[in-house]
């Protein structure tokens, strides 16, 4: 008999799905908390109270067991705490990579084309003529050998420099990037999460680097008071404090670290959405919250300068449309010669992206 016969999907509450979903939903709970187990499973509790989550076959409980047993999450030494293992940490930078990484590549923004041609590593539909001091593995030989057969006939057949043809090749140069982020007490005012879609932002541009451009070099810098440099593992874990925004300290560090670097393209993203109120003089802070304070500006800004000096762009993220602070910021990116973008938090990932993308791949001066 021929035709499609219909019945009634009944899904496995205790198949892949079942934890498969819970995963999702607890990873990015999980980040929220800063990287805080037991608080994120309280709210899982809390949610599946509310919206029904699990089913009598598949409850919180085995979501647990399971999550210990696949070696997401491991008990302390005490038996008493939850923490995190490396394979939970892994796991939300890689899924983060997909969830703004994979938006990218959708729309037209995520099209990562370079405008140049040089002896780069991607190969393009483009062909030219033989050049001196074109290599040999630059030579399209099937093309190359076309052209004989047409210039000079099968009996006489012959290859010359004129019928050689070139394989153009997009120019990528290796990177090195600063990201700096904001962990101000500003982030979390107003009732808006802002530093977990930093955290997420951060998480997968490492990732991004680290699997598919490992010869570029990622560091990453915290900064409120002081700034500090943080490792790729520790993202999930990084909190806002009681901190004000020191901004020269981060734009310091930051240029210390990239002067160590032997690479050409030196680049600074700074993702913050408030404006410097903080300075270190001597074992002292001086502090201002109250508008933008002339002395903490003029601080900023040379900083702005020496990273120009030191052919060091700074890309600025503002999280943040206040018309004065855009003003600062506008000056800011014009003393620097960078970029600046007023984002949304939904729209942080794509800027940030795009521009990685785009400036690995200019020409080296």
């Amino acid at each position: 008999m021929l035709g499609h016969r219909f019945t009634n999907f009944i899904p496995d509450s205790r198949g892949k799905g079942a934890f498969e979903d819970l995963l999702k939903i607890f990873l990015q709970l999980v980040t929220i908390t800063s990287g805080d187990v037991s608080e994120a499973l309280n709210w899982m509790n809390e949610l599946d109270r509310q919206y029904k989550l699990t089913s009598e076959e598949y409850g919180m409980g085995d979501f647990i067991d399971e999550l210990k047993e696949r070696g997401y999450i491991k008990e302390n030494e005490n038996g008493e705490t939850l923490s995190l293992t490396a394979k939970s940490e892994m796991t939300i930078r890689r899924r983060s990579l997909e969830e703004i990484f994979g938006k990218l590549k959708k729309t037209v923004r995520g099209n990562h084309r370079t405008p140049f041609s040089g002896h780069g590593d991607e190969l393009t539909s483009d062909r030219r003529e033989y050049n001196f001091g074109d290599t040999l593995e630059q030579i399209d030989m099937t093309d190359s050998i076309k052209n004989a057969q047409i210039n000079h006939g099968i009996d006489d057949f012959k290859l010359t420099e004129k019928d050689l043809e070139i394989e153009e090749r997009d120019f990528k140069a290796l990177t090195s990037t600063v990201l700096m982020i904001d962990v101000s007490h500003s982030m979390v005012l107003y009732g808006e999460d802002r530093i977990t879609p930093a955290k997420k932002v951060a998480m997968a541009l490492s990732e991004l680097i680290t699997t598919k451009y490992p010869k570029d070099t990622l560091d990453i810098i915290a900064f409120g008071n002081d700034a500090w440099p943080i490792e790729i593992k520790d993202l999930p874990y990084l909190e806002v404090g009681p901190f004000h925004t020191n901004t020269v300290a981060g734009l310091q560090l930051a240029n210390d670290i990239l002067r160590r670097r032997k690479t050409n393209n030196k680049q600074i993203f700074m993702v913050t959405d408030g404006k410097p109120t903080c300075l270190k003089v001597g074992a002292k802070y001086y502090k201002n919250s109250f508008g933008l304070d002339r002395k903490i500006i003029n601080k900023t800004l040379d900083q702005a300068a020496i990273c120009r000096k030191q052919d060091i762009t700074v890309t600025t993220f503002m999280i943040a449309r206040d018309p004065y602070l855009q003003k600062f910021v506008r000056e800011f990116t014009k003393i620097n010669n960078g970029r600046a973008y007023y984002s949304s938090l939904t729209g942080l990932g794509d800027f940030l992206f795009e521009d990685y993308i785009r400036n690995r791949r200019k020409r080296l001066r």
